[in-house]
């Protein structure tokens, strides 16, 4: 297939999925796979090239868990180009029995220690506006486990002090799934301070910040606390990894109440 052939059938898988994740997730997986597909010398579209691009991801030592999505990605480019008259629907077939690799229970990634944890919503010095900012975030990240679109669409209206403990109240998650997260006093103390900071009294919590220090806007990106992530994660020495998903799989122990 020719470069104009996978840029028609790319569009259309995106333009088939309705979540902006899965539209960012599908669109990373299957640019990273033409990367790798036009490096190689040029073969057709075939299931031969898709176990081949398999054993690529398998020799970057990832988990069964980042391997697979990219994989089914591919999968669906191929459904898609079958679809639009650009690949035989034998190879389209031969490309679907491509099976993924196989998880043998031993759940990888990057885990977090409680002291790596506890490190990395540190990392921020707490001298400015945007620290306090960044330290508020890192915390509601790792604490209450939210993605990055539910930690950018987090407004004051979500928080709710039920039984004398702050929660996360009609959070609308992946899936439209509406749910209730428990916040820790700790993280629920470096949202205030940030809050006071930052003067918000009403909308979205997280905000962009100038370097002068003045708050801009009512919102931030998900890019930006991609970024967020990605910084405090270096300035620790925490090994970075960019996953298909275009952030670092960081899962966590849960922080003791004491830190």
């Amino acid at each position: 297939m020719r470069l104009p052939d996978l840029e028609v059938s790319r569009r259309a898988v995106l333009n088939g999925l309705t979540s902006t994740d899965g539209r960012r997730v599908y669109g990373h997986a299957i640019d990273e796979f033409v990367d790798w597909y036009c490096s190689e010398p040029r073969l057709a579209l075939n299931r031969t090239v898709i176990l081949r691009y398999r054993s690529y991801l398998e020799t970057r030592l990832l988990a069964p868990g980042t391997i697979n999505p990219p994989l089914g990605a591919v999968r669906r480019l191929a459904y898609e180009a079958a679809d639009c008259g650009l690949l035989s629907s034998d190879l389209a077939a031969g490309i679907r029995r491509v099976r993924g690799v196989s998880n043998l229970g031993v759940r990888l990634g990057n885990w977090l220690t409680a002291d790596q944890s506890f490190a990395l919503w540190q990392a921020p010095n707490d001298d400015s506006v945007k620290d306090k900012r960044d330290r508020a975030l890192l915390a509601m990240l790792l604490a209450c486990g939210l993605r990055r679109h539910e930690v950018v669409g987090l407004r004051l209206e979500h928080l709710e002090k039920r039984e004398e403990h702050w929660a996360i109240v009609g959070l609308k998650g992946k899936g439209g799934h509406i749910r209730t997260v428990p916040i820790p006093d700790w993280v629920m103390e470096q949202v205030q301070v940030w809050l006071n900071a930052a003067g918000i009294e009403r909308g979205k919590i997280y905000r962009r910040v100038t370097k002068t220090g003045r708050v801009l806007g009512e919102s931030m990106t998900e890019k930006a606390v991609w970024h967020i992530v990605k910084d405090a994660a270096k300035a620790i020495g925490l090994e970075w990894h960019r996953t298909t998903y275009g952030v670092p799989a960081l899962v966590c122990a849960m922080l003791p109440e004491e830190n």
